[in-house]
């Protein structure tokens, strides 16, 4: 993937040094919820345990800090930033042309160690999640290491997915997507509500199947290989794989963000077909 010497975005929220501490718009601490407890349970998931019980542990308040700021550490949140600002320029002219809307992109919060959400705790082991009440992403960049030398998704292309999936979940909520169906998963048993979690995230696939064919298409920045690295990532981090992996039952029931086969046709739907109206999961019969 092209990114070096691009410009970066300014909706960047550097936590790295500042102790966890919030600067940028304030939003009052809550309990856990939106997709920070999903990203948990996946990462969970691999490790083989419940992570969940983190969410209140005082290790993850506010001032964890995450200690010394390294050279990789450094170019990983360059490489976010480029990351973001190309998300950026997409959705806003996706909305403009095909939705006739403006688009409002979402802040990305960069922290090292441990932070606090709207949404709950954050830390190394949530992995990134977007926080619905704030409009932010939160990202350790120490993930990125996570994904390459723990769950086999490597490359520059696999990280950028990450990214661009997480954007994909606030896009799915300037949509207005998101808060209609957590309002029924609010009201819904278990299942329904697993099932419904399943293809948001499906959908966030596929929207970032959109931004990759537009990133082609607008940057140039696609090299050889740079797909294939994003199909490996989601196939890496299917619900399936990520439970086989644990030495776990595989339990459809359990699933929350989709099969790694989901995963990867529907980010292949959207790389294809490069138009919001087929990544319709919730009114496809067949997911």
């Amino acid at each position: 993937m092209k990114w070096r010497g691009r410009r970066g975005s300014g909706n960047i929220i550097d936590r790295r040094r500042a102790g966890g501490r919030s600067r940028g718009r304030g939003v009052a601490v809550g309990g856990a919820g939106g997709f920070g407890l999903l990203a948990i349970v996946v990462v969970g998931y691999f490790l083989g345990v419940d992570l969940t019980p983190l969410l209140d542990d005082g290790q993850m308040q506010a001032g964890g800090g995450g200690g010394e700021i390294t050279a990789a550490d450094e170019e990983a949140a360059q490489f976010v930033s480029v990351t973001l600002a190309d998300t950026e320029e997409i959705w806003a002219d996706i909305f403009a042309n095909e939705l006739g809307q403006s688009y409002d992109p979402a802040e990305l919060v960069l922290f090292k160690g441990a932070t606090q959400s709207a949404c709950g705790g954050a830390s190394a082991v949530t992995g990134p999640f977007y926080c619905p009440p704030e409009e932010r992403i939160f990202l350790d960049t120490g993930f990125f290491t996570t994904l390459e030398r723990q769950l086999g998704a490597r490359g520059d292309f696999a990280a950028a997915y990450v990214v661009a999936h997480e954007v994909a979940h606030h896009v799915q909520n300037e949509l207005g997507v998101l808060g209609e169906i957590n309002a029924v998963r609010r009201q819904s048993d278990e299942a329904t509500s697993n099932a419904l979690s399943v293809r948001i995230e499906l959908q966030a696939d596929c929207f970032s199947g959109i931004w990759a064919r537009s990133a082609e298409a607008m940057f140039g920045s696609l090299e050889p290989g740079d797909i294939e690295e994003a199909m490996n990532a989601a196939a890496r981090i299917g619900d399936d794989t990520l439970q086989r992996e644990a030495g776990r039952t595989v339990r459809p029931d359990s699933f929350t963000h989709g099969t790694s086969e989901q995963r990867q046709r529907w980010f292949a739907t959207g790389y294809r077909e490069a138009s919001i109206a087929a990544c319709d999961t919730f009114a496809a019969d067949r997911i």
